[in-house]
């Protein structure tokens, strides 16, 4: 395409040029005459030889004064048709105008009325102007200039064949270096379009192309990989997600599935027992589901929804709220002062503080402190719950944020999901969850630290 356009532009810009200097060439020619012809009757008008200052005797003397004082251009021929037939010419020979029948006849018809006219040789064409003269005595002749025009165009001919050889020339060249730059600018595209191609092919996402160069297309190729790191990231997590699912999932079905066959629908205890249980794994299946679909979410646009917020009033709605999970010393760390205003998700931040809170309840025995707190310094926001139980081993410590994960001291009968929302609804805000280090006897501490303004678009 750009050999192809290079071309156009090339033959385009050599059309145009020669077209432009044929018009100028005749516009010079007709000039050239036009002075010739206006010098000749500025002469015969005067009537006087200037050489001599003596007044012309004839018309022959007045063409011979004329042919004294005139020098021809390379393609032009003055000739001068005296009274008594003489012909005389200023200029180089030129023996097939002369010899030329056509240039004959048009003087002979111009000779008395005078004109122009365009005649044929075998030298060219070429354009002929004739100024008759006539004296008193009867005397005619004819004061003549020609103009090669088909040698004079010959030059821009010439021109133009030299300007076909630059710009071939040129074009192999240009042609050259646009491939070759083509070919290195297109070659992480080919790669890209190969990786995808591949990626389609065999569903391996661990592929990555090559990064070299610095250019845009090098930032291109990097905004690629990055995207590929997410969609893996991505896909591993739903399998993951889906495979932790079934995995939890059939255990409630089966359960149900083993009731429902044994149970004996005469016995009316029975019946009311297996109810009860069935309806007790329903709800547990409810859960895991509600679970499942607040992580399928979390990387959604719209998983947090950010505003402004008074972190005084946040903090302490949530000490409140807190108050009705469980019969336990509820108390507060810190707050910042009020009128302290941050920007985020006040429900989903709820919600993290809430789960954080269940789990401490979990853990501790009625009675027990519970701290909540909150701290905003100049770019973020902390916001932790202490607890008084026995605290994370440290051999779980990477375990309870994983999903469908406990720890070896856990209680209750919950999925192991609650950590994993609250990771995800603090990396949605751009931050992240923390376990503060292991001091036996001293409880957990979990910290949620987020910006005090989040990014903008849904966290990666």
């Amino acid at each position: 395409m750009v050999a192809l356009l290079t071309a156009l532009a090339l033959v385009s810009a050599g059309l145009a040029a020669y077209f432009v200097e044929i018009r100028r060439v005749d516009g010079q020619i007709r000039q050239e005459i036009s002075q010739e012809l206006g010098q000749f009757e500025t002469l015969a008008a005067r009537g006087v030889d200037p050489l001599t200052n003596v007044a012309f005797a004839d018309v022959d003397s007045l063409l011979s004064s004329a042919m004294t004082r005139n020098q021809p251009a390379a393609h032009e021929r003055i000739i001068a048709f005296f009274s008594d037939g003489e012909r005389r010419f200023l200029g180089r020979r030129d023996t097939a105008l002369f010899s030329s029948l056509e240039f004959t006849d048009a003087v002979e018809r111009l000779r008395t009325t005078g004109g122009t006219a365009v005649v044929e040789a075998t030298s060219g064409r070429y354009v002929i102007s004739v100024r008759p003269v006539l004296d008193g005595q009867g005397r005619s002749a004819a004061f003549v200039v020609a103009w090669n025009v088909t040698a004079q165009r010959a030059e821009i001919r010439s021109m133009i064949l030299t300007y076909g050889a630059v710009a071939l020339g040129s074009w192999l060249v240009i042609t050259l270096v646009a491939w070759l730059i083509a070919g290195r600018l297109l070659r992480p595209v080919r790669s890209l379009r190969a990786t995808a191609q591949q990626i389609a092919d065999s569903g391996d996402l661990g592929r990555r192309i090559d990064v070299t160069g610095r250019d845009d297309l090098t930032d291109l190729t990097e905004t690629v990989n990055e995207m590929l790191d997410r969609l893996e990231g991505a896909f591993a997590s739903q399998r993951e997600l889906l495979d932790d699912a079934g995995h939890e999932l059939r255990t409630p079905l089966t359960v149900l599935r083993g009731h429902l066959e044994l149970l004996d629908a005469h016995d009316a205890d029975e019946v009311t027992a297996t109810r009860a249980l069935l309806l007790d794994e329903v709800d547990r299946m409810s859960l895991l589901v509600d679970d499942l679909l607040v992580l399928a979410k979390a990387r959604r646009p719209d998983f947090v929804r950010p505003g402004d917020v008074d972190a005084s009033a946040l903090v302490a709605g949530l000490l409140e709220k807190c108050r009705a999970l469980g019969d336990r010393a509820w108390v507060l760390d810190a707050a910042p002062p009020d009128g302290t205003v941050v920007r985020l998700d006040p429900h989903r931040v709820t919600q993290a503080m809430l789960q954080l809170a269940e789990n401490a309840v979990r853990h501790t025995v009625d009675g027990a402190t519970i701290a909540l707190g909150c701290e905003v310094g100049p770019e973020t926001v902390t916001l932790w719950v202490r607890d008084a139980g026995p605290g994370v081993a440290p051999e779980d410590r990477t375990v309870v944020f994983e999903r469908f994960q406990r720890g070896t001291r856990s209680r209750g009968d919950g999925f192991g999901l609650g950590l994993s929302i609250v990771t995800a609804i603090a990396e949605a805000h751009g931050g992240s969850l923390s376990l503060d280090p292991y001091r036996p006897g001293a409880g957990a501490t979990f910290r949620l630290r987020m910006p005090r303004t989040p990014p903008t678009g849904p966290a990666q």
